[in-house]
């Protein structure tokens, strides 16, 4: 299909005919989008999501918005029929909000591929909404669709259940759609198990387990719903590699929020979907959308409901809404579901540390060749022997402020798992220098000490601070070349000063960090953790992903305090006054080959 309706990128506005970009950005609709709805007669909604991912014409010169998808994706939607509830045997009509933040940018965004084909763009969706949305319903459509209308021949959709009898409930409500929809019922046979068009013999099934998901890995679709209830990964993550020899396939997570527990399969996708919100990573093929309440709004208030729920109104009901707040006023125990289930908000979830506005307001610009000569303070913290190891440098300058740079690596055998859990950003990285590379499947400290070499023999290294974990070796070589190597105790205790310092320097713009875009994820993955006194320190273990960079830049900042708050040195020697005062700390080695 060439998309013959396509609107060109930079939609043509008339007076009156789209809202001002700044409502756009308020409601966070593309002007593609925001065309669409009005020239359609859909409503424009009033219910942006928390989170919403660029759309792919922000990202892709090439890609086009076509209207005439989205047309047929509404169309099908409207041949089902309403199946419970005050809508049984209605058309499934819907929402303006589902069109304009799910169905219009999912199926509107189409691109050529290699073959010369108009595709979809998008392959991967991620929808976080709060319970009584239409959740479910929503789930259906998708799943039908794919099944029998999308022109797919001999596809294969699937949705995902953690049991067998979870299977039930999540096929239940598309079995029903299909029995009940006169339109669709001589298209489809209709089994206890799957899902048959007859025409283009396609199925659409349920599986709950691995080896089910594997039986064809052809899939041309998949959809799960409550991704919280998965407590292992391996289910989704077989369901999304998958379709590898489809053109155009979509991998659906249509789920509520979870109860903010960090390193599960949920929490890792949802971290995904924010991080490109914020353009941290980008990935076109990727596209999400989440729904929910801050955690500082009033939770009984109808605005914060309002905010939280998209079918506010509709479904949920006002009047539903105000009895579970009544509930969870009333009962201590039922606030943290209401807040989850019905505000979208994560009940656990951790507050970062340094926000990214912060960080990128403070970013400055650091040129690395004018650093030569000058005075630095080092911090190192080695990884175990499959991931990423950080080297930090930390220049001081007179009015109290620091340039830094950073130097990352990563054994070449890890890249693609890095790759994925950073939707490909790691790959970007390797080939602007940023991560270098390390042959086999561990890290070769011997590239370590080679490039402290060429910094130390281009800066004037003062000491470097290093978390005594994992690092006897490399620092047993630094020291054997004559570098001052000081160990950092990565408790509360040792950490909390520089933790809080940096935040300090982040937020009043003393702390130019050049960019580095590896520091950048790094920063927004940190979570921190606090004793009774209110010291702080980094929590690896609930931050959201790698922080090594953090750790370095903390152990380097330990060190450069230390300086700065010890007393003044004694005068310099002569020698050392002829040569201007500089005092040699490293002498290289001389005898590293890599």
């Amino acid at each position: 299909m060439a998309g013959a309706t396509r609107t060109p990128r930079t939609t043509r506005r008339k007076a009156g005919y789209l809202p001002s970009p700044a409502e756009l950005k308020r409601l966070k609709l593309s002007p593609e989008v925001a065309w669409y709805l009005i020239d359609r007669g859909i409503p424009l909604p009033d219910c942006p999501p928390k989170w919403k991912t660029p759309e792919p014409g922000e990202l892709l010169k090439t890609a086009r918005f076509d209207a005439e998808r989205v047309d047929r994706v509404l169309k099908a939607f409207g041949l089902l029929r309403h199946t419970k509830g005050q809508w049984v045997g209605r058309p499934l009509t819907p929402d303006p909000w589902q069109v304009a933040y799910v169905i219009a940018p999912v199926f509107g965004w189409i691109r050529k591929n290699r073959a010369g084909r108009w595709v979809r763009v998008i392959t991967d969706l991620y929808v976080d909404v709060p319970r009584k949305n239409g959740k479910s319903t929503l789930c259906g459509g998708l799943g039908i669709y794919l099944t029998a209308a999308d022109g797919e021949g001999g596809a294969e959709v699937i949705a995902a259940a953690t049991t067998r009898d979870q299977a039930g409930y999540v096929f239940g409500p598309i079995k029903q759609l299909c029995d009940h929809s006169p339109a669709l019922k001589p298209h489809v046979k209709s089994l206890a198990q799957k899902i048959i068009h007859k025409a283009s013999k396609s199925t659409f099934s349920v599986v709950s387990s691995v080896a089910e998901s594997l039986h064809g890995g052809n899939l041309h679709g998949g959809i799960i719903d409550e991704l919280h209830i998965h407590k292992s990964p391996d289910l989704v993550e077989a369901i999304e590699t998958g379709t590898g020899s489809r053109e155009q396939p979509l991998i659906a997570i249509i789920t509520t929020a979870d109860d903010g527990r960090p390193n599960t399969i949920y929490a890792r996708k949802r971290k995904r979907i924010e991080e490109l919100a914020r353009r941290v990573i980008r990935h076109p093929s990727t596209y999400g959308v989440i729904w929910g309440a801050e955690e500082d709004d009033d939770p009984f208030a109808v605005a914060t409901m309002r905010k939280a729920n998209p079918g506010f109104g509709i479904s949920p009901t006002q009047e539903y809404l105000e009895k579970k707040a009544a509930e969870a006023r009333q009962d201590p125990a039922a606030l943290g579901s209401y807040l989850r289930l019905h505000l979208g908000i994560r009940t656990k979830q951790t507050t970062r540390y340094i926000t990214l506005a912060d960080w990128d307001a403070a970013a400055g610009m650091v040129q690395e060749t004018a650093l030569a000569g000058r005075e630095c303070f080092g911090g190192l913290d080695l990884s175990n022997v499959e991931d990423i190891t950080a080297l930090a440098w930390l220049f001081p300058c007179p009015d109290g402020s620091y340039d830094a740079l950073w130097r990352f690596w990563l054994p070449a055998d890890q890249l693609e798992t890095l790759s994925r859990r950073t939707a490909g950003a790691a790959e970007v990285w390797v080939r602007e220098g940023w991560l270098q590379l390390t042959p086999g499947n561990v890290i070769d400290n011997t590239a370590i000490t080679h490039q402290i070499d060429l910094d130390a023999a281009t800066f004037r290294v003062k000491t470097v601070g290093f978390d005594r974990w994992g690092a006897t070796d490399v620092v047993r070589v630094l020291g054997d070349g004559g570098l001052t190597c000081v160990p950092i105790s990565q408790g509360v205790a040792s950490l909390n000063d520089p933790l809080k310092t940096l935040l300090r320097l982040v937020k009043s713009g003393a702390f130019r960090s050049g960019g580095n875009p590896i520091m950048r994820w790094m920063v927004d993955n940190l979570s921190i953790t606090s004793d009774s006194s209110g010291n702080v320190k980094p929590d690896k273990a609930n931050s959201g992903d790698k922080i090594d960079g953090i750790s370095a830049t903390l152990n380097a900042l330990k060190e450069a305090m230390a300086v700065q708050e010890a007393a003044a040195p004694p005068p310099a020697t002569a020698p050392q006054a002829a040569a201007g005062g500089a005092q040699t700390l490293w002498r290289p080695r001389g005898r590293l080959n890599l």
